[in-house]
């Protein structure tokens, strides 16, 4: 049972460090990988183990980063970025040619009267973000400040035996700035959010397998993950991970 209870130790802090890996992970495909994570049912399976991931844990992670670390970034998504349909295209305004330009966005602790941090409520989990940021652009650079409402959405993926988060940014609120700028630079923040870091891998089923000798009935029990359930209950993430027990006789 050491090993076993080792696993779910590490699949939890796995689960927990998906903040971090939120705002600092590198670039990724933004396809959703497998399919929405499902509520448990009625009445759990045999052989589920739940994984409780409270919701002061994911921002005391935050608390950290934000304390001993630089504030996470990204580059700006370029001019052209497709978001659904609609093709980004620049229209310059209000040009700043005195600030120092990087091109990047930058996630905040707090702006804009807004904490960023993680919030479970109605069975969701939500992210608000503060930023800033600017836009180097051929005629100047294009500071910003604001925020952004996002939330995630859990999926499973069988074939990797992993459960990933898909970040979605709803809305994007950028302050003090000229009608004719926000409208170029809302849908690149958005898109630059929702394509530099998406997918987010949670937890990776392979890390909770068992596969445990049991000397005293000669052979070895192992387990793989079946299926896996989740509910935002009393600010907490709940995961029901469900697995296929099997005995391998020793040879």
């Amino acid at each position: 049972m050491g090993k076993f209870l080792g696993g779910i130790l590490i699949g939890l802090i796995v689960g927990g460090i998906v903040t971090f890996v939120l705002f600092v992970g590198v670039p990724r495909a933004s396809q959703a990988p497998g399919k929405p994570i499902a509520p448990p049912n009625a009445s759990i399976p045999p052989g589920t183990a739940q994984i409780v991931l409270r919701q002061d844990f994911f921002n005391n992670v935050l608390t950290t980063i934000f304390r001993d670390m630089n504030n996470p970034a990204f580059d700006l998504a370029s001019p052209g970025t497709e978001i659904g349909d609609q093709t980004i295209r620049p229209t310059y305004a209000a040009i700043d040619q005195t600030q120092p330009c990087d091109g990047k966005i930058r996630i905040l602790s707090e702006g804009s009267g807004v904490q960023t941090g993680v919030r479970f409520d109605n069975n969701q989990i939500a992210a608000p973000l503060a930023f800033s940021g600017s836009y180097n652009s051929p005629f100047g650079c294009f500071p910003f400040t604001g925020w952004a409402q996002a939330d995630l959405e859990l999926r499973y993926d069988n074939t990797q035996q992993t459960v990933f988060g898909h970040i979605n940014v709803e809305t994007v609120n950028l302050d003090d700035v000229n009608p004719l700028f926000n409208g170029f630079v809302t849908p690149l923040v958005q898109s630059t959010l929702n394509n530099r870091v998406n997918p987010i891998r949670i937890l990776d089923g392979k890390q909770i397998a068992v596969d445990m000798p049991v000397a005293s009935a000669g052979g070895r029990l192992e387990a793989s993950v079946n299926d896996v359930r989740a509910e935002v209950k009393d600010n907490a993430l709940n995961l029901y991970v469900t697995y296929n027990f099997n005995g391998i006789p020793l040879q």
